[in-house]
């Protein structure tokens, strides 16, 4: 079983935050690991592993505008599953 169960993965367009103030603020308004946020001023993509995707969402909908949403339980794909 995985520390943290859910990949979650978006697109954020028009972010009012650069992407080290974005970093930030994941890692410290959220539990979790292997974040990665990568992109421009006028679309980033973000990675994190984490047990709370919904609210990392929600987070990221105060940021800019969120598409292209994946969750993927990891705990199911390790069973081989469909995460």
């Amino acid at each position: 079983m995985e520390e943290y169960t859910f990949d979650t993965q978006a697109l954020l367009e028009g972010a009012k935050l650069d992407e080290e103030t974005l970093r930030n603020m994941i890692l410290q308004g959220f539990e979790g690991n292997s974040l990665i946020v990568g992109g421009d001023a006028e679309l980033m993509k973000v990675h994190f592993h984490t047990n709370q995707p919904g609210k990392v969402i929600d987070y990221l909908l105060t940021v800019g505008d969120v598409f292209d949403v994946v969750i993927e339980n990891m705990d199911r794909q390790a069973r081989g599953e469909k995460g």
